[in-house]
């Protein structure tokens, strides 16, 4: 049965769904290694990660000066496209997308990752089918995800308050709430929890929770919006 409230959920790909924390750890090391610059910790990388990603790469030491950003982009990814091979799923996610979609809540997929490789990582993971729409970019630099997620809003037909977002990241909360849509992120991805907190909605430890907020919406709307 559709919630009363949330009529569709929007989720982000990396570090949301995909585990893949490591995996870009181990890619951009490669890269800091070959520089001589500091190698990042599990730690330091959740405290440098953000968008847009060319900031976080000058905030690691890369000088733009001497550095082409579209060869970094493809030496990052020729790098992620090893070390992600192995990136699971993260623990529960397939019983949580099976819990939203018995709810009778259609769900998208929006991502700052390019959309081919977007679609094969969704495909090779066996979750596609729970999607009605994929969105990733049409670049490798991992821009920003809001002119997606407005022509998302259009295609998937209803008021954007009950839309809601779901991510690991404060640039997935920027995109819910310049489209006023609300927002759950999740702690255990690409940002440090202490990060995710300032911007003051709901952060989940364990995502179980999720489709209870889905069900218990609008009763939970004020702990997300």
């Amino acid at each position: 049965m559709k919630s009363n409230g949330i009529q569709y959920v929007v989720w982000d790909w990396n570090g949301t769904l995909l585990d893949d924390v490591q995996a870009c750890i181990e890619a951009i090391n490669l890269m800091l290694g070959k520089r001589n610059l500091p190698l990042l910790t599990p730690e330091s990388y959740r405290e440098f990660f953000g968008f847009p990603v060319r900031d976080y790469y000058v905030a690691l030491g890369f000088d733009f000066a001497v550095e082409d950003w579209d060869a970094l982009a493809r030496e990052f990814h020729d790098h992620y496209r090893r070390t992600s091979e192995s990136a699971l799923l993260r623990d529960g996610a397939v019983e949580i997308l099976d819990a939203i979609r018995t709810l009778g809540v259609p769900m998208s997929v929006l991502s700052a990752s390019e959309r081919s490789i977007l679609r094969r990582m969704l495909r090779s993971r066996g979750i596609d089918r729970y999607f009605e729409n994929v969105y990733g970019l049409d670049d490798l630099y991992a821009g920003s995800k809001l002119d997606l997620g407005h022509t998302l809003l259009r295609v998937a037909g209803v008021p954007p308050g009950s839309v809601l977002f779901v991510g690991d990241t404060l640039h997935d909360y920027e995109v819910a709430r310049h489209m006023r849509c609300p927002c759950v992120l999740m702690s255990g991805g690409h940002q440090a929890e202490h990060r995710l907190a300032r911007c003051g909605c709901t952060v989940l430890r364990h995502a179980g929770e999720l489709p209870r907020l889905v069900e218990r919406w609008p009763a939970a709307a004020a702990l997300t919006a």
